[in-house]
């Protein structure tokens, strides 16, 4: 079999005993064909620990950043471990190597105030008023949920009925979470339900078929795509005055963890309302949490006013 080959069967393997995401998969596939291509006239299956060190000198001379490097060595550990398991080589040539320490980089995140000027300008941006109520709606889940994207725009359309005050959102990993919904992320949700079925309803009538998506699309994946989502929170940020280098639909997500912990929200339960399977990631939101407490030391400690 060739190299492309053992990538596929692994490929297919990860997503049917680990339900694993497109978009890890396709990461995957161009990580471990990058290092194939790299290893040159030695077979994938055959790399020793000495080229897998190698290849990953190069990509740090390469200029690729620490984060790239993790994930292409993580790929390879996972491609050996699964080499190991087929009896396709008797050792896992990976398995000591340790990847490049992560500097610990704080999320980007929003003010109160740069997020109701961008649900404003959600309710003024559209060329009809059903653009306005999806756009309303899209952003009102999104800060309302701390949803990632590809979950926001992949909602069936039966999550959303019957006025609900929880959502049942499936996210990375097949992992199912509820989370609830404000006040006014269920009138946008409503109001929205509202033009999108009336449209679903004239496209069946003239033999289209009605949408499983709540945000549908005419395009290959039937729903609102990722990148069309990311364009339009940029417009948004645009109409709002939010400068739109430092909005993005990730940077909303951010934002709900950010002003739920700022406002006493317990850090576990936020690891649940995200999605995360380990409250390590969780703790990146930690530094709002620190910031609170100098503050409250600083305001209230009988010894921390200045001498007057």
């Amino acid at each position: 079999m060739s190299d492309a080959g053992d990538i596929a069967t692994f490929l297919d393997a990860q997503a049917a005993e680990l339900d694993a995401a497109t978009n890890t998969q396709l990461a995957y596939a161009r990580d471990l064909q990058h290092f194939a291509d790299w290893l040159d006239d030695t077979r994938l299956t055959q790399a020793q620990r000495g080229q897998i060190e190698d290849y990953l000198v190069h990509c740090d001379a390469q200029g690729l950043s620490v984060a790239t490097r993790a994930r292409r060595l993580s790929a390879i550990k996972q491609f050996f471990r699964f080499a190991v398991e087929e009896g396709w080589r008797d050792d896992h040539p990976a398995i000591q190597i340790k990847g490049p320490g992560r500097a610990r980089r704080l999320p980007k995140t929003l003010e109160v105030d740069e997020v109701e000027r961008l649900l404003d300008a959600a309710r003024q941006t559209g060329r009809s008023t059903a653009d306005r109520l999806r756009n309303t709606c899209l952003t009102e889940l999104l800060y309302a949920t701390g949803m990632r994207v590809s979950e926001l725009v992949g909602l069936p359309v039966s999550a959303a009925r019957g006025d609900p005050r929880m959502l049942l959102i499936r996210g990375k990993g097949g992992r199912e979470r509820m989370v609830p919904l404000s006040e006014p992320a269920r009138a946008a949700l409503s109001a929205w339900l509202s033009v999108r079925d009336t449209a679903d309803a004239d496209a069946v009538t003239k033999g289209v078929k009605a949408s499983i998506f709540l945000f549908p699309s005419r395009g290959k994946s039937g729903h609102l795509t990722r990148h069309r989502f990311y364009v339009l929170i940029k417009e948004l940020a645009v109409t709002a005055g939010v400068d739109p280098a430092k909005v993005t639909p990730h940077t909303l997500r951010h934002a709900f963890a950010t002003h739920l912990l700022a406002g006493g929200a317990d850090l576990m339960a936020i690891q649940t309302l995200l999605g995360h399977a380990d409250v390590a990631t969780t703790e990146i939101y930690t530094h709002i949490l620190d910031a609170r407490l100098q503050e409250l030391v600083l305001d209230h400690h009988p010894l921390a006013a200045p001498k007057g």
